[in-house]
């Protein structure tokens, strides 16, 4: 039987959880002769940080973690700005405050909502709402939890005041009716509505989409509109980078921990200091480098807890990103989907690729290396030993163009599989070359990508 662990107990048990970054990319119109997008340019890093109250808020009078409000006090909050600024001077960074927190009366409290409040005015950092602690859809109704972001976008407002209002919501997960009424009626047209390739962690499962920016689909947050009749006009965007190695496990399959990547939990908290910034920053470059030369950007974004402390490790992390990738904009949430919004009106022109050979980090294994194909028909997932040069194995395809639904009732699974699935979990999900895909299939991948051909 699966045994669904929290992150938090994973650390307390084998020296391992939860919660990372990810930086994000995009695509507008494509160049004929390379294929590269050329709208989206450069390197983007997104920062979000959470105030709460309860470890798990799952609804507005409901929460099932721990209590957290020693650890989110005033002082908390400032040295969390205060090491991101260390780390990058001239960045902006997202807060997201939940529903107990935005309305606990006690004194903390309300001066935790002043000091968010004024670094709006200061640094220009973007204050929002995280609903549902990460899995809003998995506990409440789609109606109820819409209520409880209109309600709380208008207590933002006014809390930030001057006509403020926020770019994007903080969701972790959120289904897609919820997306486009948060376009169509507040006006806000991104969400960090899905954590890419989680699994068997914590309190929701949602692997099957792309972990770079795309319009979601009405059928289905984790697909990708596949024209304007299922156009949802809200840019869908990830909550943490991860690992693609470690990333294709089923929860801590193996003893290993699936969200290793660039959160401080997984990586320092579970691998000691040196090892574990040198996983955050080679799970960074993954995107910064060979992603950056492939999709023409470089996307990487992380949601830190302030509970969780690590901000001496989220000033080293911002420090040697800017000294290595001196380019990077470190940004709001808001304002990257923004810019990703205004460059790319429609899913016509994705085409993201990654190419990650494993760090060494547990999981992560150093002879295999993974590719990642995303684009709005279809995510394709190759992995091979490259020391032997081992013939490349299909673990992930998975099609967009087929008919799919959310779930109408309140459940922690709200992935999207068919094909394939990189996590193994059901019977038909082993690996397999692309010559064993039907002669349909291999059609629809060899149409956009004939260069497979050479590795059937």
């Amino acid at each position: 039987m699966r045994r669904d662990w929290t992150r938090r107990e994973f650390l307390t048990r084998a020296a391992a959880s939860a919660t990372s970054l990810a930086f994000a990319g995009t695509a507008g119109s494509v160049d004929a002769q390379t294929g590269k997008s050329s709208a989206m340019r450069g390197r983007f890093l997104t920062y979000v940080s959470v105030v709460r109250v309860n470890q798990i808020e799952v609804t507005p009078d409901r929460s099932i973690g721990e209590d957290e409000s020693s650890d989110n006090r005033p002082d908390r909050i400032r040295s969390r700005r205060e090491a991101f600024a260390a780390g990058c001077p001239d960045g902006r960074m997202t807060w997201a405050i939940s529903w107990l927190a935005l309305n606990d009366g006690r004194k903390e409290y309300q001066e935790a909502r002043r000091l968010l409040a004024s670094y709006h005015d200061r640094f220009g950092d973007e204050i929002t709402f995280i609903p549902g602690g990460y899995f809003a859809p998995m506990y409440d109704t789609r109606e109820h939890n819409r209520q409880t972001i209109h309600n709380a976008l208008s207590q933002i407002s006014e809390m930030v005041g001057s006509g403020y209002r926020p770019q994007c919501l903080v969701a972790g997960f959120m289904d897609a009716e919820n997306q486009r009424l948060l376009a169509a009626d507040e006006g806000i047209h991104v969400c960090q509505g899905q954590i890419w390739s989680q699994h068997g962690i914590d309190h929701g499962d949602g692997d099957g989409g792309i972990c770079y920016p795309y319009y979601p689909s009405r059928e289905h947050y984790l697909k990708p509109a596949q024209g304007p009749e299922d156009f949802i006009d809200c840019v869908c965007l990830d909550g943490w980078t991860c690992d693609f190695l470690t990333a294709r496990r089923e929860g801590f399959q193996g003893g290993f921990n699936s969200r290793l990547g660039v959160g401080p939990i997984e990586t320092v908290g579970n691998l000691g200091t040196a090892a574990g910034r040198k996983e955050m920053l080679e799970t960074t470059a993954v995107h910064f480098d060979s992603g950056h030369a492939m999709n023409n950007f470089g996307w990487v974004t992380a949601i830190w807890e302030v509970s969780i402390g690590h901000d001496e490790d989220l000033t080293y992390w911002l420090e040697a990103v800017r000294d290595r990738w001196p380019d990077t904009r470190v940004i709001t949430e808001g304002d990257f989907g923004m810019e990703w919004r205004r460059r790319t009106p429609n899913n016509a022109t994705l085409n993201y690729r990654f190419d990650a050979k494993g760090t060494g980090a547990p999981g992560s294994e150093k002879e295999l290396e993974i590719q990642w194909f995303m684009n709005r028909e279809f995510r394709l997932a190759l992995l091979h030993d490259w020391k032997t040069s081992s013939p490349p194995m299909v673990i992930d395809f998975t099609r967009y163009d087929l008919k799919t639904e959310e779930p109408h009732n309140l459940q922690r699974e709200w992935s999207l599989m068919n094909v394939l699935n990189q996590k193994g979990t059901r019977p038909q999900d082993k690996p397999r070359r692309l010559r064993e895909f039907t002669p349909d299939d291999q059609r629809r991948i060899y149409a956009r990508y004939p260069e497979l051909k050479n590795w059937a």
